[in-house]
């Protein structure tokens, strides 16, 4: 456990037997103790924590919060607690002030934990499925899919780094209506580059990716299939063509840093049998039923409006029951709780798919979905000319209410539309050519999912301060040349020492992992500045707010986390010098620079954003 929370639950302790000692003495009387917490006050003058007892017991000893407080305060014993003083705050928060000792055990803390300090183990091995992007393989992923491919991916390291077994899968959505679309779409292409004159259907997909397909299709087979049974003709060629696309998903998906554990058809639903099987289930147990030839499911009894049809009149079963039958089996695979990233406008999905597990015999808590809001690109009206054109009449790649409109700002630049069955969106292979895979993640990342991103592409691409990926960034570069610099004047900040004889490491000194003893004789407790001390105080943070940004789901927390951390070491850069000529000082100094770059580096990590040790 680290530090910081060891020193909560020392504090939590006392607070618990000072109650309890009030209660001995008749001062308070009550019964089991309520469950309260600590937290970090939002303004500092507060102090270092705040804990909420005195409230929440209040009403059973029959006294006002603060009279509690004060009784607490009386019979809180310091020794032993790092706490320096206590106070009684508003209605009845116990405020708690902290002595400076606790500080001088971080860094050791950091450098002996190295690239896993911040981790924690909440999780304790529980099997996790984190399902997201699944896209339709109709087109080359977007922008819409590269902010759920960069929350996804974050959120599952976010979870691995707290103690869960997690595996990244991607549903491909390889049947139902935008296959039968994309098969009219590349038929119709087909037909037409091979001279023959047939009309484009209507609602088809237009862009120039569904041409250049139906070139390449000419290119492999010729006019082969202009002789086939229009059934087999069209199964061919999407079939191919799905192939293909997956495959460049894939490629540009691990270009931006995201590897899937598993890539899962629904087409193969389908075929295995499994959705019939899970239909018969709902309907033995008397939650489907037939009306007007079709099958329905009873949803309402979940909080829809109406029921929801899982199979046509025509007998082929809808999106809604293929996703019955993939929720079912990632449950029968022994995962033991589903997190999915979708579109907000899914958002009526998720009641009616709860409650369908729970019709099947599932824990629909288990099943949590994270609903993202939308994309949009800033920029002028040229920008991305050669992918899309700026169409006034198209619909938002995600969008939830059609009725939004480009939204002019300041400088003249606006929001972009897109429209993926229109062919008019930004590819994420031209984002990641245009600013790179650090700033899209970042930038995707750091915003809580239910916020609506305006990608600023200037912002992006700037190298200032301004721009949050260019600052985390530099900061890290930043540590990395100040400690370079150390070894070649110094030869100190060295994370190692090599032993004689062996061939020298690749990694440089300062990163290297921390010997025993090496830190023993640092004078860390020369850190007296508000701005050491405040470095010092966030570091120690990292492993509660790992802790609490895996329990909320929330990676932007640590996006939040590397830009307050980044922000509190370039105050103290320019406040004071680290190559000092007291070489104690020195040393204190370089120890909270190796510690700072170590959980820097180890947060951009977990955001999968590289940390450059120059720039």
């Amino acid at each position: 456990m680290s530090i910081y929370l060891a020193l909560q639950e020392t504090i939590k302790a006392e607070i618990v037997a000072a109650l309890e000692r009030a209660k001995a003495k008749g001062l308070l009387d009550f019964g089991c103790l309520p469950p309260f917490i600590l937290e970090k006050p939002r303004e500092a003058e507060h102090g270092d924590l705040a804990a909420n007892v005195a409230m929440i017991l209040a009403k059973e000893v029959k006294k006002s919060p603060r009279e509690v407080a004060r009784v607490l305060l009386e019979e809180f014993q310091r020794d032993g607690t790092w706490v320096d003083r206590l106070e009684i705050a508003g209605p009845g928060f116990v405020n708690i002030h902290l002595n400076k000792d606790w500080l001088f055990e971080v860094i050791p803390e950091v450098l002996r934990a190295g690239t896993r300090y911040g981790s924690v183990n909440i999780g304790r091995g529980e099997k996790v499925l984190v399902e997201f992007v699944s896209a339709n393989p109709t087109g080359a992923p977007h922008m819409g899919n590269a902010r759920g491919a960069a929350l996804g991916d974050s959120l599952a390291a976010l979870l691995g780094w707290a103690g869960y077994h997690v595996d990244r899968e991607f549903y491909i959505n390889d049947a139902g209506n935008q296959i039968e679309m994309l098969a009219d779409s590349l038929e119709a292409r087909y037909f037409q580059g091979l001279g023959v004159d047939v009309p484009f259907p209507e609602g088809g997909y237009q862009g120039q990716d569904i041409i250049d397909k139906a070139a390449l299709m000419i290119e492999e087979v010729g006019d082969r299939f202009l002789s086939w049974d229009m059934r087999e003709r069209r199964e061919a060629l999407t079939d191919r063509v799905i192939e293909i696309n997956v495959e460049e998903m894939r490629r540009v998906l691990e270009r931006f840093g995201v590897f899937f554990d598993r890539w899962f058809s629904e087409k193969s639903l389908h075929e295995s049998g499994k959705i019939r099987e899970v239909l018969d289930k709902l309907a033995t147990q008397g939650f489907v039923y037939e009306k007007e030839g079709a099958l329905w499911l009873e949803s309402t009894l979940w909080g829809d409006e109406k029921d929801e049809v899982v199979v046509r009149a025509n007998g082929i079963p809808t999106y809604f029951a293929a996703d019955i039958a993939y929720h079912a089996d990632k449950f029968a695979r022994g995962y033991t709780r589903l997190i999915d990233i979708w579109g907000a406008d899914h958002h009526g999905h998720v009641a009616r798919m709860k409650g369908a597990m729970q019709a099947l015999g599932y824990d629909a808590d288990k099943l949590e979905v994270i609903l993202m809001q939308l994309v949009f690109l800033m920029g002028e009206d040229n920008e991305f000319a050669d992918v899309n054109a700026v169409d006034e009449n198209a619909v938002d790649v995600n969008a939830v209410d059609e009725s939004v409109t480009d939204e002019r700002v300041t400088d003249g630049r606006k929001r972009i539309k897109q429209s993926k069955r229109e062919g008019k969106y930004i590819r994420l292979k031209d984002l990641l050519d245009e600013v790179g895979v650090d700033a899209s993640r970042f930038f995707f990342v750091m915003r809580d999912p239910d916020s609506v991103v305006d990608f600023d592409l200037e912002l992006a691409k700037l190298e200032l301060s301004k721009n949050p990926v260019f600052y985390v960034q530099y900061a890290h570069a930043r540590l990395c040349s100040i400690l370079r610099e150390a070894v070649e004047r110094f030869g100190e900040g060295r994370m190692g020492q090599e032993q004689e004889g062996q061939e020298q490491e690749q990694e440089p000194d300062y990163v290297k992992p921390i010997e025993a003893g090496v830190e023993d004789e640092v004078r860390y407790r020369l850190l007296v500045q508000p701005e050491e001390l405040a470095l010092l105080r966030k570091l120690a943070e990292l492993p509660q707010d790992v802790s609490v940004a895996a329990q909320l789901m929330q990676p932007h927390r640590l996006a939040h986390y590397a830009h307050d951390l980044a922000s509190l070491f370039h105050t103290f850069y320019h406040e004071f010098r680290v190559l000092v000529d007291d070489k104690e000082l020195r040393e204190a100094r370089l120890g909270l620079l190796r510690a700072t770059r170590q959980a820097l580096a180890n947060v951009l990590e977990v955001l999968g954003v590289q940390a450059p040790e120059r720039m």
